[in-house]
């Protein structure tokens, strides 16, 4: 009886680590951000009301898709990320996992996740989907190493989602759905030089180009951080004047934004990881927050 309980316990444990290293090579805590922004993308399309069904068919159509994106990520980087601290104990570069089953896993989340798109969306949104699993996995991924426009190429992958909930829900790719876009493909170069200036030792010892000019972490970053906030004030009001979402949306954004570039502002006075530290976390505030007002506040 010991023996048997002993054995299940072993499997339990067995099970729980396996399920624990797909999750971390699928990222699943950075892929429901991204899979958050593309059901904003659906849910903000005229005329298209809350579905709990179809939210979740979104919901498990992207987590795949991205969950695949991240995974050929983690096989490219195998060797890299066992140079940086914080990814050296991932599947793959610790040898929990062999690349092989990664590459099985890949496979077969991405083939399920465009399915799901294109069966139970349209085809439009199955065709974006794939486009931005392959400019994120073999055009974004491998870029990193050669300079630092890999942020400019990530940028048209990452901001991706809103575009494919917009045509999951409306089946064209319309004004409303590139002025979403436009809001966090803008936002995504902040966001990624304040991660890049705070890992930056990492990077740079992994042989990754992620920060402009030098490469360095200097005023020259913080200044295009700055312009980028800056930009994503009057693209935060776009949705507004195409009569997708409230006026109460368009004040909110302007404020956000308005704290986005105050915090991208103090990099540039400051210099340092602290100000990037802040950065980044307002960078989350900013995002979460606009598209929370532009959820509730749909025209």
């Amino acid at each position: 009886m010991l023996q048997e309980n002993s054995i299940k316990l072993s499997s339990s444990y067995a099970v729980a680590s396996k399920v624990k290293d797909y999750s971390q090579l699928m990222k699943f805590n950075l892929t429901f951000m991204v899979v958050f922004s593309s059901v904003v993308g659906y849910l903000l399309v005229p005329g298209v009301e809350f579905n709990l069904v179809k939210v979740l068919l979104l919901f498990a159509g992207g987590l795949l898709v991205s969950g695949s994106a991240n995974t050929i990520n983690q096989i490219w980087e195998r060797e890299t990320d066992k140079l940086m601290a914080r990814t050296a104990v991932r599947p793959l570069p610790s040898g929990r996992m062999n690349v092989s089953e990664a590459v099985i896993l890949a496979t077969v989340t991405g083939v399920a996740g465009i399915f799901v798109m294109g069966y139970c969306f349209n085809l439009l949104s199955a065709l974006l989907s794939l486009v931005s699993l392959v400019m994120y996995a073999f055009l974004y991924t491998p870029w990193k190493k050669w300079n630092s426009l890999a942020v400019l190429v990530g940028a048209f992958p990452g901001a991706m989602p809103l575009l494919i909930g917009w045509a999951a829900g409306a089946n064209d790719l319309s004004l409303g759905g590139w002025s979403l876009f436009a809001i966090q493909f803008l936002w995504q170069f902040p966001h990624f030089w304040a991660i890049a200036w705070i890992a930056y030792k990492d990077y740079a010892r992994a042989g990754f180009k992620m920060l402009p000019g030098s490469g360095e972490p200097n005023k020259y970053t913080a200044l295009q951080a700055a312009m980028y906030t800056l930009l994503l004030i009057p693209a935060g009001v776009a949705p507004y004047l195409l009569k997708i979402t409230g006026s109460i949306s368009a004040i909110v954004a302007i404020l956000a934004g308005v704290f986005f570039l105050y915090r991208a502002i103090n990099l540039y006075r400051k210099n340092d990881v602290p100000a990037a530290r802040k950065l980044m976390f307002g960078s989350y505030i900013y995002l979460t927050i606009v598209q929370l007002a532009q959820l509730l506040d749909k025209a």
